[in-house]
């Protein structure tokens, strides 16, 4: 028995050890690439890679691990060839993907995914067209010689005669089977990644702000493992239009992204803007505000009695609602957390079958929100409760370019004690000190600018995710029977303490709170993803910086706030394609939404929502019915075709 878990060990500790190596030799080949990098950072990449590769290792060892067992039962050359063959096999895998890797990297700048495999099956020819001929060669013996070094060193080490002879067959085979079944079965926690919410992802091993040390961390062949299985030909999707007539009718969504006060053109939900929609009377009193922007888990307009709701849960929004700027006709962009992130955080629309989160080498390409305010002069921060790796978070909020993070793991271990991590008012409540610090910090730096005046303070981009009201909800507060509209009852009140908090700082006068759901979760009860009320979801804007409190009745989406916000802010946001400034009159006003393979597009005019998989329109109403029916296709066609070209 003894022999058998010691090899089982050995071949794990040493999988492992060929996956850590990849990462230095990476480096090393790209040397140019991190010549400015210091041994730290390289450390560093190992360490935030290693959740990885050892889910990897564990992947590779689950077949060892049943060989063992049936070694139990039977032996003789034919098992040990069969071991042998495993670990060649298993060498010849890990070569070429490391060398394919290694010699695509220069030319793609993110690593290996299924992309090449598409490419070369799809057009052997094309695929190779751009390599010469000495790359090739090179590259195969490369491949060969790394090959046989990790054969080699498996060989030696787990395959040899010596060792593969001492597996007699034990006296007491079910207590030896059952032991190794155990450790077999163990190996799904490092596959899986742990004990937490999130399952195994390439954002786990994202660390850096930098990108390429990210990249550096990811293990190439479970960065390919991931691409196949999650694999999409997102250009062939959702092909309702010719592509000349779904230009044509984008062009009619597409922000102008022009100010023009004077205009009174009708807008393409053929009504006329109000004065509510007048860019030039900005909702802001001064140019760089500090602003926190408060993603609330599974909000609806239905919580809120100034919404048309009529039970008195969300007090606390109602009473915002009176002195703040409140979006009456707001839709969320899906039904999942994820891509409510990426649609808020980035403006672009939410996927009807898939989460653009999930794709690393995509979501770098997006624009942000954040990235955009540091380059005006922002600091960047991410408050979550939560598990920042969960579907792949942690590589988006860092390629997004937030600047310090803050999950679950920053917090005691007694303050996690929701299911979700940290219950929202200690969120809230560590949100509060670190402003405590940075008002104090800013003290310093005014003191500082009264001796230098050139130096000035450094305007702050806060967002803070909450997750409380999100099922068991089970939270530390008790108002309401109904323990749905009690959760959703506590973080109301969370996120009014926090305003009051807020609101007793010197910084108030030059802040805006943003509030706004990631999608609407679990009331009203039941949910029906093929209706309009789905999607409908409060945006309310508060705080010493807003000029005055206003209704807003325009019609927009999650995905709307990015170019509403920039061009509040004076700042272009051009490279939003998809967002519209909710305040342009220019801009056509209308919600757009996804649902699992469906499509909802809500104007003043018509309410449609579309059944891609059975390709019937589920629900058509208002004053001009239908109308909406080609734009939402085209907009989620060329969605589709923007994200294929990502």
């Amino acid at each position: 028995m003894k022999q058998r878990l010691y090899l089982f060990i050995k071949t794990y500790c040493l999988l492992l050890l060929l996956m850590v190596a990849q990462k230095p030799l990476f480096m090393a080949y790209h040397h140019g690439l991190y010549a400015d990098v210091n041994w730290t950072e390289w450390l560093r990449v190992i360490w935030h890679g290693l959740v990885i590769d050892r889910a990897l290792a564990a992947y590779f060892s689950v077949i060892p691990g049943l060989l063992l067992v049936i070694s139990v039962w039977s032996s003789g050359q034919w098992l040990h060839r069969l071991w042998r063959g495993y670990h060649l096999l298993l060498s010849l895998l890990i070569a070429l993907i490391f060398i394919v890797d290694l010699g695509l990297y220069s030319y793609w700048g993110f690593r290996l995914d299924a992309t090449p495999l598409f490419y070369f099956f799809s057009s052997p020819k094309d695929a190779i067209a751009s390599v010469s001929v000495w790359m090739v060669v090179g590259g195969l013996v490369a491949c060969i010689a790394v090959a046989a070094g990790c054969y080699l060193l498996q060989r030696r080490l787990l395959c040899s005669e010596k060792q593969l002879s001492r597996l007699h067959l034990p006296f007491n085979r079910l207590r030896v089977s059952f032991a190794l079944l155990l450790l077999t079965a163990l190996l799904f926690i490092p596959i899986r990644g742990g004990f937490t919410v999130s399952t195994m992802n390439t954002g786990k091993a994202y660390f850096s702000a930098n990108n390429r040390l990210n990249h550096a961390a990811v293990n190439p062949a479970f960065s390919l493992m991931e691409s196949l299985a999650k694999q999409n030909n997102f250009a062939q999707q959702y092909r309702f239009l010719e592509a000349s007539e779904a230009d044509r009718l984008f062009q009619q969504l597409a922000d102008p992204a022009v100010m023009n006060c004077t205009s009174t053109e009708p807008t393409v939900s053929g009504t006329t803007p109000t004065a509510d929609c007048i860019p030039c009377d900005t909702l802001f009193r001064t140019d760089r505000p500090d602003i926190y922007l408060v993603i609330m888990e599974s909000f609806s307009s239905h919580l809120m009695q100034s919404l048309g709701g009529e039970a008195p849960v969300a007090v606390q929004l109602d009473r915002l609602a009176e002195e703040g700027v409140l979006f009456t006709h707001f839709y969320a962009n899906s039904f999942r957390t994820d891509r409510g992130l990426v649609s808020i955080l980035s403006g672009y629309p939410a996927q009807p079958t898939t989460s653009l989160m999930k794709y690393p080498r995509k979501t770098q390409s997006l624009p942000s929100i954040a990235r955009s305010l540091q380059q005006a002069g922002y600091a960047t921060h991410y408050y979550y409760g939560g598990d920042a790796d969960f579907t792949n978070m942690r590589s988006y909020l860092v390629s997004g370019g937030y600047e310090t993070i803050v999950s679950d793991q920053d917090f005691p271990i007694a303050d996690r004690l929701s299911k979700w991590g940290v219950h929202d008012h200690l969120l809230f409540r560590r949100v509060a000190d670190d402003l405590k610090l940075r008002i104090a910090a800013r003290s310093e730096q005014q003191t500082a600018s009264r001796l230098h005046p050139a130096s000035g303070q450094q305007p702050q981009f806060t967002v803070i995710q909450t997750s409380s009201s999100h099922e068991p909800f089970e939270v530390p507060f008790q108002r309401l029977d109904n323990p749905r509209l009690n959760a959703f009852a506590y973080a109301d009140s969370c996120i009014g303490g926090f305003v009051e908090e807020l609101r007793k700082m010197p910084l108030w006068e030059k802040s805006v709170v943003i509030l706004v759901p990631d999608h609407l979760g679990c009331y009203p009860d039941p949910i029906d993803n093929f209706t309009v009320e789905r999607y409908q979801i409060p945006l309310l804007l508060v705080g010493g910086a807003l000029q005055r409190p206003r209704r807003i009745d325009v019609y927009g989406s999650q995905h709307d706030l990015a170019a509403t916000l920039l061009a509040q802010l004076g700042l272009d946001h051009s490279a939003f394609r998809f967002s519209k400034d909710l305040l342009n009159p220019q801009a056509p006003h209308f919600a757009f939404f996804t649902m699992p393979d469906g499509l909802g597009i809500v104007t003043p005019d018509n309410r449609l929502i579309y059944d891609c998989q059975s390709s019937r329109t589920v629900l058509d109403e208002g004053t001009s019915p239908g109308r909406n029916l080609p734009l939402g296709q085209a907009y989620l066609q060329k969605l589709y075709d923007d994200i294929a070209q990502r």
